[in-house]
């Protein structure tokens, strides 16, 4: 009897110790878990910023200036524009 009586603690301890690492481990779970969705909820706040600074970069009167200022570009003149045609040079066409 007196081993049975132990046999029947030492169950019950140990089983009372896997329920306490067990709310351990799902407390612990549920911090991380809480961790990451703040995480991906300021991932997706940046995203948008940035997207709306990548919109904002590319307007078309901002391109134009940065390549009037940075790259020097200009507007074609009608006197400097060349025309293409799809037919060949008579010279070339002999060849």
């Amino acid at each position: 009897m007196m081993r049975l009586n132990l046999v029947l603690l030492v169950a019950v301890v140990v089983s009372a110790m896997f329920l306490v690492h067990s709310q351990y481990e799902t407390r612990r779970l549920f911090v991380e878990h809480e961790k990451t969705i703040k995480e991906a909820a300021q991932l997706e706040m940046s995203l948008e910023r940035l997207t709306v600074e990548r919109r904002a970069q590319a307007t078309p009167l901002r391109v134009a200036r940065l390549a009037r200022e940075q790259l020097q570009m200009r507007n074609p003149a009608p006197g400097i524009t060349q025309y293409v045609t799809g037919q060949r040079p008579a010279r070339e066409a002999t060849q």
